[in-house]
């Protein structure tokens, strides 16, 4: 596949709100699908009935699965959003809520969202899901502690998630599917020295790829100066494997991400916006986002952004016909939206990819961080 590329997330076997298809037809050549919710529903027995995932979801290119380790941090802690902000975490009493009963050094225990029962959720079960899930690439399972995490513990649990490492390496050594590539996971926190043993780790480690997870700060700044230091440290260990980051996918993150030496992103901002009437659109003031639910677009006759080809601006949809659908809360906008936010990350993507084959990369993300729409970024930075 070609990279850098933005990977979707189709976490519960759908990319949320478009078909498969559609996902395909913009260009992407992988997705994401979470061991934690497939675990769980429909299960991988069935999927591996059904032919795995790909025949499943009828996707005919490759799938990266999640190992569930993330779940693991937010079943425990929240988000990271929820943490700083200081958000009630879900209890195991909660109906409907995930709960962590104990993060032990087998694995983790878990009452279902679905049915409330206890679940236990380890290294070789995460890589025997994953195998059944039939994904092309599989990560291990790993912890992924929480930002307020003292350094005591960080580094507790980073060690438990270099040993789950080499569990999940080892069951894949004898039980996993000799076509599956399995991506080690860098944590470490926010803490320079953890995250450079826990790269060298990794690297040293049996993977094909390496991704960086955990907590990577309270902020943008800090995330920026974590992700830097930790891809500075899995180049110098491991300069020939890809590198996927873990998480992160708001257009400023991406264009950084690609200029510091990422290779994959995955995260759920540009479906998530589309369910919540937000559009990207090149106005980095606005954090690169329209709220189509705003008042001031209900007269607006205008595409979301013109010669974007998206089915909603070059179908001819106006943003005052899509502020009405966001506001009835038609479905049509949702589809309408996530297309348009898959296609104009699609686009960056392109742009950043040109720009790197022309030697011209800190030119075209100039050119995108001023304001050019992506898919004319490569073309317009070179006249200039």
């Amino acid at each position: 596949m070609s990279t850098p590329a933005f990977v979707p997330l189709a976490t519960r076997g759908a990319v949320k709100g478009v078909s498969s298809e559609d996902v395909r037809t913009l260009g992407y050549e992988l997705i994401l699908g979470n061991t934690f919710h497939l675990l769980l529903a429909p299960g991988p027995e069935l999927v591996r009935e059904l032919g795995g995932l790909n025949d499943l979801m009828r996707w005919p290119r490759a799938i990266i699965t999640d190992s569930g380790g993330f779940q693991v941090f937010s079943m425990g802690h929240g988000t990271v959003a929820d943490e700083i902000k200081g958000r009630r975490r879900p209890r195991s009493s909660d109906r409907g809520h995930a709960a962590l009963l104990a993060i032990e050094e087998d694995g983790v225990r878990f009452r279902s969202y679905i049915d409330g029962r206890e679940r236990f959720l380890g290294p070789e079960r995460s890589m025997e899901v994953q195998a059944a899930l039939g994904s092309d690439i599989a990560l291990t399972f790993d912890e992924c502690t929480p930002y307020h995490a003292t350094r005591d513990y960080t580094a507790r649990s980073t060690e438990r998630t270099h040993r789950w490492l080499e569990r999940c390496l080892r069951w894949h050594t004898q039980h996993g599917p000799r076509e599956q590539v399995v991506y080690g996971i860098v944590q470490g926190g926010v803490y320079d020295d953890l995250r450079s043993d826990s790269a060298q780790a990794v690297a040293g480690a049996a993977c094909g790829g390496i991704a960086i997870g955990g907590s990577l700060g309270a902020d943008t700044q800090q995330m920026r100066e974590v992700v830097a230091f930790t891809v500075r440290e899995v180049a110098r260990h491991a300069p020939e494997r890809p590198r996927h980051l873990l998480g992160i996918g708001d257009v400023d993150d991406l264009i950084t991400g690609v200029e510091l030496g990422i290779d994959t992103f995955d995260c759920a901002i540009p479906t998530r916006l589309g369910r919540h009437g937000v559009a990207l659109v090149p106005d980095p003031a606005g954090r690169w986002r329209m709220d189509l639910a705003k008042g001031r677009y209900a007269h607006a006759p205008d595409p979301i952004l013109e010669g974007c080809g998206c089915a909603a601006c070059a179908g001819g949809y106006s943003r005052a016909y899509l502020h009405y659908l966001v506001r009835a809360g038609e479905l049509t906008a949702v589809r309408l939206l996530t297309l348009h936010n898959l296609n104009f990350v699609a686009r960056l993507m392109d742009d950043l990819r040109a720009g790197i084959k022309a030697g011209r990369l800190a030119e075209v993300a100039a050119a995108l961080r001023s304001g050019v729409a992506p898919g004319t970024a490569a073309t317009s930075s070179s006249r200039r």
